[in-house]
């Protein structure tokens, strides 16, 4: 694979962490993203002539618009962009507050929008570019916490969003040669799941026809197939990465 300039959120543990991790080992240049401290293993990989490590809220535009400018500025280009940031939400209908229902959609949904509209901007001039954005299999699942079926309803939503997102934007960039696909991720072993009972952990294994937990790494290597050249004529896709769970 060609060397990219890729901007990866999330970068502070779990999937955003495993890509930017692998990016640099790779030898592209990262923006790496998270409101959390940058992932400690990410750091230890970067240089100053390969990585710019930032705490930004991608609930605000304007500082994901300023991650564009430092990432081109610094590195001369953004290629792609791969958008793990995401806040989780286990609560049930009966407990979640409409204060942590709307602030779930925020990160999650608007922080996504201004992902792609930001890197959008930048790309739409200058030549294209690839975009990846993240669901989950709890979609399918209807709810969290290993396939029990109940919970989550405010992470739930701001996942499905994003199967809307993803096909708007792709049908919107896709004239301008910007390619936006989306992972969905079955349960991962991230900190996501780390509230996770025994029982719970077996029966999300049980979901998958693999029979196993999905690892950030698992994740990773779909999504860089997609920011890659082999996947120069896909967009607007959905591409589940749960071991068969899904299906």
């Amino acid at each position: 694979m060609a060397e990219q300039v890729v901007l990866v959120t999330g970068a502070g543990g779990g999937i955003g962490a495993a890509c930017a991790r692998e990016l640099l080992a790779d030898g592209n240049k990262v923006t790496a993203l998270d409101v959390k401290p940058i992932d400690a293993a990410v750091m230890a990989l970067g240089t100053d002539e390969n990585l710019i490590p930032l705490n930004v809220d991608v609930s605000k535009l304007d500082l994901v618009r300023d991650v564009v400018r430092q990432t081109v500025d610094r590195f001369g280009r953004l290629d792609a962009v791969c958008h793990f940031a995401a806040i989780h939400s286990t609560l049930n209908w009966e407990d979640v507050s409409s204060e942590e229902f709307l602030r779930t959609q925020e990160v999650n949904v608007l922080g996504s929008f201004h992902i792609v509209k930001a890197a959008g901007e930048y790309m739409k001039e200058n030549g294209g570019g690839a975009i990846v954005l993240t669901s989950s299999g709890s979609v399918q699942a209807s709810g969290v916490g290993g396939g029990s079926g109940r919970g989550g309803p405010a992470y739930v939503t701001s996942k499905a969003a994003i199967y809307g997102l993803n096909r708007s934007m792709a049908r919107s960039l896709g004239p301008y040669n910007i390619r936006v696909n989306t992972v969905s991720p079955g349960a991962t072993e991230t900190p996501m799941i780390a509230e996770y009972t025994n029982e719970s952990r077996a029966n999300a294994a049980s979901r998958a026809m693999l029979g196993r937990i999905g690892t950030p790494e698992d994740v990773v290597d779909v999504a860089r197939f997609l920011i890659s050249d082999a996947a120069r004529y896909v967009t607007g896709e959905v591409i589940s990465v749960s071991g068969g769970g899904s299906v």
